[in-house]
């Protein structure tokens, strides 16, 4: 629900009402925002309960640089290591996921677009590259959820899955690692975008709710 916008930044959980609409007991919900807090999507006051992080364009440009850095040496790697199952795997879902963009499915599209990325990260075969891209992992796809909202980048991604898998099918990781540094570093600048236009409109509502 926070990766996909559905509950506002800087809005409170309420618990009650969350229990409810996912049917769960207040235990495991208050498990499961223990985890959302360390993992820097939401912070807890002993006050005023739990509350969403705001996803602010300076952290958007930290952190998918970061990503871009990590994921185009995992696609590096992955293009000189991966096997035949694994590249197999790969191009029946990014197969799927494509027709999951020509219906415009965009969340059915982002959960195989997230496996790509994922799998691509995996069978780059190296522990240390692994670990540190899990824990990145829900902050950069509430970013990466967002720049697909743009129907512009969305076309655009897709182009360059295309081009990443055509990669991995001609075993050139060097193209492997500049299609998809490009490809995480241009999700940031959409995302980057798309925040800055938020704030922009936030502030034209204050603007406009002041006193004349």
């Amino acid at each position: 629900m926070i990766i996909r916008g559905e509950v506002p930044p800087g809005g409170r959980i309420i618990e009650r009402a969350l229990c409810e609409q996912i049917k769960v007991s207040r235990t495991p919900l208050r498990e499961a925002l223990k985890l959302l807090e360390a993992e820097g999507l939401i912070e807890i006051s002993q006050n005023k309960g739990a509350r969403i992080i705001s996803f602010t364009q300076t952290e958007a440009q930290n952190l998918f640089e970061v990503i871009a850095g990590l994921e185009s040496l995992a696609a590096e790697l992955a293009v000189t290591r991966i096997g035949a199952d694994d590249l197999a795997a790969l191009d029946d879902m990014h197969e799927r996921m494509c027709a999951h963009y020509e219906r415009r499915e965009k969340d059915l599209y982002f959960e195989l677009n997230s496996s790509i990325h994922d799998t691509i990260v995996r069978v780059s075969g190296n522990p240390v590259l692994v670990a540190t891209h899990a824990n990145l992992m829900l902050r950069s796809r509430r970013g990466r959820y967002m720049a697909i909202l743009d129907p512009l980048r969305w076309q655009e991604s897709v182009e360059e899955h295309e081009a990443v898998m055509a990669a991995f099918h001609a075993r050139d990781p060097e193209r492997a690692r500049l299609v998809w540094r490009r490809h995480l570093l241009r999700t940031g600048e959409t995302v980057c975008a798309v925040l800055k236009s938020e704030t922009g409109s936030s502030a034209a509502a204050k603007d406009a709710a002041l006193p004349r």
